[in-house]
């Protein structure tokens, strides 16, 4: 039987049918990890307790955690713990893109949105989800209660990527429809623009919103492994163009780079997380970027 670390893997969770499932075993391979990385210790703040310190009350003391951790954490209350996530899934067709893996990028961010659906509920947090073309095409308001995860992964089994896109337009009618500040999580490739894209996000910080995208590419996007003359289809208007993979992969790398590396730095300037993800990676490092982004509020 495969280790629960091996789930955090696109190309063994592929093999799982059941989006439930495929959630399930991406967040119990996470937190089997956690001891080797500098969140030691974080899957018990994470179960509502968070370390014991100066100031704080003695009668807060969990003596059963002390019990099993040798380390003194307090019982945390509701209103100190909860934070509103909403899940921004790009319904772009480019998303629908996979040249050899076992996921296209589509499939990558409903498996990373369902784990992280899966950890909000189980912290009691309320998590809601929008998902957008061209506008808004479905949406569920953020609640905290068990069922809301089966809502959650309902309906990021029946959206599709289709059409176009606009995710700067999208992320201001996010910022109209949610009132109170909240946790926003993109999952896009982001291949549009991205001067209003980036306007959007540091409008969403400006209005109190944590941020964090999830930038997520297909290897091959990455790599550019091709050789040869190769045919390449613009997937959300279908034009083709016909090149020397040759002659245009020093320029092409040298363009994503470029593309990431300000996106990386224009984010960073304005207070939101940028994880950069291609579909060949495991999925701890996006998962260590929420854990990271959730424990800075506290």
């Amino acid at each position: 039987m495969a280790s629960a670390e091996q789930y955090l893997k696109p190309e063994v969770i592929r093999s799982v049918a059941r989006l439930d499932l495929r959630a399930k075993f991406i967040v119990e391979g996470f937190l089997s990890g956690l001891h080797a990385s500098p969140f030691h210790g974080f899957s018990v703040e994470f179960s509502e307790h968070r370390r014991y310190s100066q100031g704080d009350d003695p009668r807060d003391i969990d003596w059963l955690v002390y019990a099993k951790t040798d380390r003194y954490y307090i019982k945390k209350y509701q209103a100190e713990t909860n934070i509103t996530g909403y899940l921004l899934m790009d319904l772009s067709e480019s998303m629908a893109y996979t040249y050899r893996q076992e996921l296209s990028k589509f499939d990558y961010s409903i498996c990373l949105a369902a784990a992280l659906a899966y950890l909000m509920v189980h912290q009691q947090d309320p998590v809601g989800m929008m998902a957008f073309g061209e506008k808004i095409e479905a949406s569920l308001p953020a609640r905290s209660k068990r069922s809301q995860l089966a809502n959650i992964l309902a309906l990021l089994a029946k959206v599709k990527p289709k059409g176009p896109t606009d995710i700067a337009g999208n992320l201001r009618r996010v910022a109209a429809m949610v009132k109170n500040k909240c946790l926003l999580m993109l999952f896009s490739d982001l291949l549009s623009d991205p001067d209003p894209i980036l306007d959007a996000i540091r409008m969403l910080r400006f209005a109190g919103h944590d941020v964090i995208i999830f930038h997520v590419l297909d290897e091959a996007e990455v790599n550019f492994p091709f050789d040869g003359m190769c045919d390449l289809r613009e997937p959300e208007s279908g034009q083709t163009l016909l090149v020397d993979a040759a002659g245009i992969r020093a320029d092409y790398l040298d363009a994503m780079k470029e593309l990431r590396d300000r996106y990386r730095r224009e984010c960073r300037a304005a207070g939101a997380d940028f994880v950069e993800l291609d579909t060949s990676m495991r999925f701890d490092r996006a998962l260590v970027e929420y854990l990271a982004q959730r424990k800075a509020r506290f």
